[in-house]
């Protein structure tokens, strides 16, 4: 397969994805809700207890992105296998890679809009400098890991009854380094002092490794 045709099929499903959620915008709401409601609990929590916000409000930001992208995962792959679309799909001479990239590409773009709307907020209401070159880098390197094993993970979880509560309990604990190693990079941004550990390169090294098993390991997945 050329690398136009899979670059053509991968940009086809993406684009019914999107136009799919475009029409109803469930989706992106409730995951920008829930990123703002924890974002807005965890401030009180923290004029309460906490002293110090720059080493711990990075902490809130990243629960927000990853509790919120839960709630969009796997949703347009949930909704297929529902339907009987993901079948058909399956049936078409697709590469599966194309599926997997335009799946993990709709994921990005679903959490990328939740947090151009979080990011600010969180900046307001927990008055630190994050905006500056260097949290472009942690969130998209954050997010691409978030995303490739949400992807793979949602895939595995829609042929299940029970997608709701195994879609975390799979993600969560495999998340767990990328999760310390953004906070650590966004703490280490509105907080110099804390330290300049290379966490960006082990972000990096996490998401290629998640990316090559979880591209790999698809077409096995989704034919199941």
């Amino acid at each position: 397969m050329t690398f136009r045709l899979f670059w053509n099929q991968m940009l086809a499903i993406l684009w019914k994805d999107l136009r799919c959620e475009l029409r109803t915008r469930q989706v992106w709401i409730s995951m920008a809700m829930f990123a703002l409601l924890v974002l807005i609990v965890f401030n009180f929590a923290f004029d309460l207890r906490v002293d110090n916000k720059a080493a711990v409000a990075p902490g809130a930001l990243w629960i927000a992105f990853v509790f919120a992208s839960t709630l969009g995962l796997g949703r347009t792959i949930t909704a297929e296998q529902e339907k009987g679309l993901m079948d058909r799909l399956l049936l078409c001479p697709v590469d599966r890679k194309a599926i997997y990239f335009a799946k993990l590409l709709g994921n990005l773009v679903f959490i990328g809009v939740v947090e151009v709307i979080a990011v600010p907020i969180f900046a307001v209401l927990y008055d630190l400098p994050v905006f500056t070159g260097g949290i472009i880098p942690i969130v998209v390197l954050g997010t691409i890991g978030i995303a490739a094993l949400g992807t793979i993970f949602s895939a595995i979880a829609a042929n299940t009854q029970a997608r709701e509560v195994l879609l975390p309990l799979l993600l969560f604990p495999l998340l767990v380094p990328v999760v310390i190693a953004a906070v650590k990079a966004t703490q280490a941004l509105v907080n110099p002092v804390s330290g300049d550990a290379p966490w960006i390169g082990l972000i990096a090294a996490f998401d290629v490794i998640f990316l090559s098993i979880s591209a790999v390991t698809f077409q096995y997945v989704i034919e199941e």
